[in-house]
């Protein structure tokens, strides 16, 4: 497109200019012909009093060497024979024919005739009854065309000039209008991609601006659609757990018969199928990340709950680096502190990663993307201590909150 406009005002322009500088080249060798022949008609009357004055040879010669052209040789005077004087005077070198003088004489018009080295002019002048002089006034081929040069040259540089800014002014504009083009079909291929914060900018003509703004609200929309779906499939997390915690506590309750085991096995498989679905979404969600999370945890959540317990720092760790992709691509800081060291807890390990994903589903749903968390583990002796702490705005009326499940 950039191209086609360059193209386009080129050839505009180029018509304008052919159309203006050509008939004004043609006008200026016009006018510049007609200064010299005007010049030629004014030297030519300058020798006219003196031819009414006398027809003499000498006074003639001396009238005419008298001028700017008959000092330079240019001025040649033919005057006719009378009764007095049967012989013709002739001053001067004439360069136009005898039959072109003769023929201005007997007209009473004057010509210009071609002659060697550029044109004669011919002025018919009376000097008496029946008489009629010729005064030629040789003008050379250069001053016929006198700056004629120079003005077409002046005029071809304007119009080349005309032409390169024109083009350079198409060329701005083509760039004005393709480069939010291709900022918008760039920015369209990366988040095809997955870059899921690139944004356009809103310049160019209003077209592109109006796209652009689309644009951006479209990448916006899909950015929240991705967010609430990512968030979701945190949650699924602590939503399906509980009540498959209580199917297999009650299915641990039935004894060791076949169909007891069966249905443990059922359960057990179903929490496997749920942690492999999570796992599943989160990884299609989450295209910017660059890490792949090994997710763990299937094998002990089939254990029966349990008296074996667990150990808190290892489960804290694993529930971390399953929540942290979430976590990135909502830019919050996360911190974990306490986990250097093994800490046994008398409770199952399913139970616990539940609790865990619970409080920490918890910062996600009710704090804003950007605000950071931490958990942090304490071994205090006779209890252990699991803090999760989050920098949001707080809860707005705390003892409406501590007022929920009494009654």
């Amino acid at each position: 497109m950039r191209w086609a406009l360059v193209k386009v005002c080129l050839a505009v322009t180029a018509m304008v200019v052919v159309a203006f500088a050509v008939p004004l080249g043609l006008v200026v060798k016009e006018m510049a012909r007609d200064r010299a022949l005007t010049a030629a008609e004014r030297q030519a009357s300058a020798v006219g009093p003196a031819l009414a004055i006398t027809t003499d040879p000498d006074e003639l010669e001396r009238a005419v060497g008298a001028t700017e052209a008959g000092a330079e040789g240019r001025i040649a005077v033919y005057v006719p024979g009378n009764e007095r004087r049967a012989d013709d005077v002739d001053i001067g070198q004439p360069r136009a024919s005898r039959g072109d003088v003769t023929d201005v004489s007997k007209s009473g018009r004057a010509r210009l005739v071609p002659a060697v080295g550029g044109h004669a002019f011919l002025q018919p002048t009376a000097v008496d009854s029946g008489r009629v002089a010729v005064v030629e006034i040789f003008v050379p081929d250069g001053e016929l065309t006198n700056g004629v040069a120079t003005s077409w040259a002046v005029l071809a540089g304007v119009g080349l000039g005309l032409i390169i800014g024109s083009v350079a002014v198409a060329d701005r504009l083509g760039m004005r209008m393709v480069r939010p083009a291709e900022r918008l079909a760039g920015a369209a291929h990366e988040l095809g991609e997955g870059k899921l914060e690139v944004r356009v900018k809103e310049s160019g003509p209003a077209e592109l601006r109006s796209a652009a703004a689309a644009f951006n609200s479209m990448a916006d929309q899909v950015v929240q659609l991705l967010a609430s779906e990512r968030e979701l499939a945190a949650d699924i997390s602590h939503r399906l757990r509980t009540p498959l915690t209580v199917l297999r506590l009650n299915a641990a309750s039935l004894g060791d018969n076949p169909s007891a085991e069966q249905t443990r096995q059922a359960v057990a498989q179903l929490e496997r199928e749920v942690d492999e679905i999570i796992s599943a979404v989160r990884e299609q969600k989450n295209v910017r990340s660059q890490h792949q999370h090994q997710h763990s945890g299937e094998e002990a959540s089939a254990a029966p709950a349990a008296a074996v317990g667990c150990d808190i720092s290892e489960v804290t760790k694993e529930r971390m680096a399953f929540w942290s992709a979430l976590a990135e691509d909502e830019c919050r800081e996360v911190r974990i502190a306490g986990v250097e060291r093994g800490i046994r807890v008398p409770v199952g390990r399913s139970e616990m990663a539940a609790a865990l994903d619970s409080m920490i589903g918890n910062v996600f749903r009710h704090t804003p993307e950007g605000t950071a968390f931490s958990v942090d583990i304490h071994d205090a002796g006779n209890a252990v201590i699991m803090l999760v702490s989050d920098a949001g705005p707080g809860i707005e009326d705390p003892a409406a909150a501590m007022e929920r499940g009494r009654g």
